[in-house]
């Protein structure tokens, strides 16, 4: 019962939307002094879970890959514009660091929605 609210699924699907843009972005401040490596962020989750929440349409996240189910983490990695360096790198750690302050505000209000139905759900049921 729990795990069918609409509510709760959209929460799940941006906590695990947060934690796979948390990694891009921790891959991306692990390659600012690569060369010629470019910025890659996630499809933002609103179009994410709107394209995934789409019931006539499955998703495919990658080649072979088929499934009903929306997962908002298996978004697709894209590159970032933006200027580079004159060794072809476009990592920018104050943008990077603005980003993953973003990811954190994601996560901690997918958590809170979370933990806010499943209070309403235990008051509803009496067992505060």
């Amino acid at each position: 019962m729990f795990g069918k609210l609409e509510v709760t699924r959209m929460a799940q699907a941006l906590a695990a939307h947060a934690g796979a843009r948390q990694g891009v972005i921790a891959q991306n401040i692990a390659h600012a002094d690569t060369p010629g490596y470019r910025a890659r962020d996630l499809t933002p989750f609103e179009d994410t879970y709107r394209a995934g929440n789409r019931p006539d349409t499955l998703r495919a996240t990658r080649p072979g890959h088929i499934r009903a189910e929306a997962v908002a983490a298996e978004a697709v990695v894209r590159p970032v514009p933006g200027a580079a360096s004159p060794n072809g790198n476009s990592v920018s750690l104050e943008t990077e660091m603005v980003k993953a302050v973003d990811v954190k505000q994601q996560h901690d209000m997918a958590l809170s929605i979370y933990r806010s139905v499943s209070e309403i759900v235990r008051a509803s049921l009496g067992r505060r």
